[in-house]
């Protein structure tokens, strides 16, 4: 049981109406826009099915870059929604590269929208945003772009990068709570869902959002907003801007690199060879042959520090460490790597974790 009381979690004081658009507020600062930021009231999936739903119309012509099964859904849909979606599909479990989405957008005429996932939790990648991005302006397309799993651990600049929608949600390299997520939404995307035949009435309409939340000049949000939920958001950012959003990217960039030397000295082969095209918040091996990931990760080792099996096609493969948020410390990371050579080591893999001990301390104190 947690060591806390959870008695405290209840008869909250509401949320106060004028701090939904400080809170909007203070996210667009931390990821470098002035556009608009809204809220969605649920897990940040549920805000990507929202994007899509209400960007997806007859006609619309959209690449959708697919790296996880995130990005997948994504692209399912806007089809639903009666978009043509050209699919561009990495290796599996690897980041695109930007060559393949040059090619893919020189040979396809009349795109509106590109759409893809920034760094993907799934396999512990890292897209090339910024490329893709100077790609997508050439284009003319809008760019939408999950930033779920890179916000607070990467670098994100949404208005530099000319971003139109980006989705995050706080639970990541916020160290937020998980209910609760929000879009940046830019004049020209606006634009884009603010249709006649845009769906109303319905939890997945941005239109709704801009209409009763927006227009209405951002005061209380419409339904019953979750106290619990804003009250801990405000506590997040309270902590990412006491540190400074360029202290935690510092910091989940150690991690990373502590993770990655840590595993290596342990003998364990990292999924990503290359740590540009890897994700801060969460670093995969790829386990040796005959070994299965999701069957690792029910040790007990493994439980007690939050390792966990890869998503997607490699999923059985792959082994997560994950150092996100208030997790990118040393501490955890030697934690995690200390758990990884148990496992292989009872697994029967040669482990060294004397020198994955001495990397780890090494780098951070580098």
């Amino acid at each position: 049981m947690p060591d806390f009381d959870r008695h405290s979690l209840l008869d909250l004081p509401p949320y106060p109406a004028a701090g939904y658009a400080r809170l909007a507020d203070r996210i667009a600062a931390l990821i470098g826009t002035g556009n608009d930021v809204v809220f969605v009231q649920a897990e940040a999936v549920v805000a990507l099915e929202a994007a899509a739903t209400s960007l997806g119309r007859p006609g619309l012509r959209a690449l959708n870059i697919v790296t996880s099964p995130y990005g997948e859904l994504f692209g399912g849909w806007l089809k639903r929604a009666g978009a043509e979606v050209i699919e561009l599909r990495a290796e599996p479990g690897l980041p695109v590269t930007v060559e393949a989405v040059a090619q893919a957008l020189a040979g396809a005429d009349g795109i509106d929208l590109v759409a893809l996932v920034h760094a993907e939790s799934a396999s512990g990648i890292l897209n090339p945003l910024p490329e893709i991005a100077e790609l997508a302006r050439e284009k003319g397309a809008l760019l939408l772009v999950d930033a779920v799993a890179s916000a607070g651990g990467h670098e994100l600049d949404v208005d530099a990068l000319g971003i139109d929608i980006a989705v995050i949600g706080p639970q990541k390299g916020l160290g937020g709570p998980a209910g609760i997520s929000a879009l940046s939404v830019s004049p020209r995307a606006w634009q884009a869902i603010d249709r006649t035949d845009t769906p109303r009435h319905s939890v997945l309409s941005l239109v709704d959002i801009k209409r009763n939340w927006l227009d209405a000049g951002r005061g209380v949000l419409s339904g019953m907003p979750s106290a619990l939920e804003f009250h801990a958001l405000e506590a997040a950012l309270d902590r990412v801007e006491a540190e400074g959003i360029a202290a935690a990217i510092a910091r989940h960039l150690r991690a990373q690199r502590a993770a990655r030397a840590g595993l290596q000295a342990l003998g364990a082969r990292l999924w990503v060879s290359d740590e540009n095209e890897a994700s801060r918040l969460v670093t995969t091996i790829l386990l040796p042959e005959g070994l299965d990931a999701h069957r690792l990760a029910q040790h007990g080792a493994a439980v007690a520090v939050g390792l966990s099996a890869g998503v997607g096609v490699v999923a059985s493969r792959l082994l997560r460490l994950d150092h996100t948020g208030p997790r990118a410390s040393r501490d955890t990371v030697l934690a995690g790597i200390r758990a990884v050579a148990r496992v292989l080591r009872e697994a029967g893999v040669a482990v060294s974790e004397t020198a994955a001990e001495a990397a780890v301390d090494a780098l951070w104190t580098s």
